[in-house]
């Protein structure tokens, strides 16, 4: 939910897999990004992490250039 509304607030597309109860696609998300827990952020194919990890990239003023945004 708060990655959500981050992401929205910077005005980026992003689009939302749900893996709930889709063993295969919570597999591929975990063997991908090296965690286990929801939701797993990524970013051209670079796995950031939660929200905890995108918000920490957005105070440091990092986000942005990983989104691209100018």
């Amino acid at each position: 939910m708060f990655a959500r509304k981050l992401l929205k607030q910077k005005k980026v597309n992003f689009k939302e897999i749900s893996v709930s109860w889709k063993r295969k696609l919570w597999d591929e998300m975990e063997r991908k990004s090296g965690r286990n827990t929801v939701p797993q952020i990524f970013i051209n194919d670079e796995p950031i992490g939660g929200y905890d990890d995108i918000a920490a990239l957005d105070r440091k003023g990092e986000l942005d250039q990983k989104l691209g945004i100018q």
